[in-house]
């Protein structure tokens, strides 16, 4: 009801061009109600913007996802554009140049004051996906020798500069960190104790080059505000808060969603990317997916004449290709999952393969027991299967546990094997991992067929 109100007030006032008001309306919403409002009528963008305090303007900007942000940019002249850059920390600025072409890049760069323009320089030189990227260097810092009076004195003074003020780091002269405070410490002793009798020297930094998906990791076991980034020297470059982490990990959570869906990760959100590009998206893995497929029906070809002297064998093929897909669909995520939050690494493989194996050994059971035991009841009304059901209950049953076992193996290690590579866990999505079970599956099941029927139906 909130946002209608706010919709229809901004309608009125910027259909009778009564600006000075409109300011004085859009400075008083909630920034989120801002983004919304963007959202909503992205077509007057340029007019929320532009009637927006710049910090206020900065602080709505930062939130709104990318394809949004880029529209609004076009709607701004080079003027405010400048002064919104300006306006924006570090770290989000850096992550919405890094989505924009190259060229886009350079002009916006030209724009910024020089000693923004350093920053921002300084931080895309980091490797993509890494802590450099989102670090921000509007942090507190003090020395060592100072007193609690003159750390809180200093705070005052440059602490609205600053992205939090919850944790205050301590450097030496030449800039190495120290020792990091959350802000209760200096709070609770008195003004006159020095900082140095305060330090235990045990604090945890991360490395400019770090990986953003190990720092989430980091943030989630020592529970923190924000950590900070150091060099190869130990010298503070800056910090990374949990608001940057807890977008870049819903981030990661979205693509990894998304791969394990058997596609690529969108780059915009679904309804905003072009229809041609969403295809596009989407068929790389169909056409992979199709052609593994093909070898379900070279492998059927293979036994074309067991299935011949024994067609009720068919009828079971839909099962046991399923039962075997399901399970790896299930292991693969569940492996996936576990090492997005921190749960398993690669050393682990061999645990994972150990409760794999004897999980799939006791699903594929469960499964075999009631398929053997419905062929059996089935049979005994409708006499489907002949004089030889025991035998086809027994063929689909070992069939089952086979099958099921090796399922749970490749969606349980694969994951496993493509990070030992490099390769990113999520790309063993589901319908992968259910097509190469469904042609290993197969021939499973024909050779259990062949052993135990040889020389009765085959």
């Amino acid at each position: 009801m909130e946002n209608e109100a706010l919709l229809e007030k901004f309608s009125i006032l910027a259909k009778e061009k009564n600006y000075r008001e409109l300011s004085v309306y859009l400075d008083d919403q909630l920034i989120t109600d801002i983004a919304e409002l963007i959202h909503d009528l992205p077509e007057d963008a340029g007019i929320i913007i532009n009637h927006l305090s710049i910090t206020r303007a900065a602080a709505a900007f930062r939130i709104l996802d990318f394809p949004l942000q880029e529209d609004v940019i076009k709607e701004l002249s080079p003027a405010k554009v400048a002064e919104l850059m300006n306006e924006l920390p570090a770290d989000d600025r850096t992550a919405f140049l890094e989505e924009l072409p190259s060229e886009a890049v350079k002009e916006l760069i030209r724009l910024l004051d020089p000693e923004e323009r350093r920053i921002t320089l300084s931080l895309l030189g980091y490797p993509e996906n890494s802590v450099g990227r989102i670090m921000t260097p509007e942090y507190i810092a003090v020395r060592e020798q100072w007193t609690v009076k003159e750390v809180l004195d200093y705070i005052r003074e440059h602490g609205k500069d600053s992205e939090t003020i919850d944790v205050i780091y301590v450097i030496d002269e030449k800039g190495h960190l120290l020792d990091d405070f959350r802000i209760r410490e200096f709070l609770l002793v008195s003004p006159d104790t020095v900082v140095h009798t305060l330090m235990d020297d045990r604090f945890v930094s991360l490395h400019a080059n770090d990986g953003q998906e190990e720092a989430i990791q980091v943030f989630r076991m020592e529970n923190r505000v924000a950590l900070p980034v150091a060099d190869d020297q130990g010298i503070l470059l800056g910090i990374v808060t949990i608001d940057d982490m807890l977008w870049i990990a819903n981030e990661e959570h979205t693509e990894d969603i998304q791969k394990i869906g058997g596609t690529e990760a969108l780059d915009e959100p679904y309804l905003d990317m072009p229809l041609l590009k969403l295809v596009k998206k989407r068929i790389g893995w169909l056409i992979v997916l199709f052609i593994g497929e093909m070898l379900t029906a070279t492998a059927m070809g293979f036994f074309e004449e067991e299935i011949a002297k024994a067609v009720v064998l068919a009828l079971f093929v839909p099962l046991i290709i399923s039962s075997g897909g399901n399970s790896g669909s299930q292991a693969s995520t569940l492996i996936i999952q576990a090492m997005a939050l921190g749960e398993l690494t690669i050393s682990d493989w061999w645990r994972v393969m150990r409760r794999e194996l004897i999980s799939g050994v006791l699903l594929g059971s469960v499964l075999g027991a009631i398929g053997f035991t419905r062929i059996l009841l089935w049979n005994s009304f409708f006499h489907t299967y002949g004089d030889h059901s025991v035998l086809i209950g027994a063929t689909v049953g070992i069939s089952l546990i086979g099958v099921v076992l090796w399922g749970t193996l490749s969606g349980s290690m694969l994951p496993l094997i493509l990070k030992r590579f490099g390769a990113d866990p999520a790309t063993s999505s589901a319908p992968f991992v259910a097509t190469l079970v469904d042609v290993t599956g197969l021939l499973i099941y024909f050779t259990v067929a062949y052993t135990l029927m040889k020389g009765i139906l085959l």
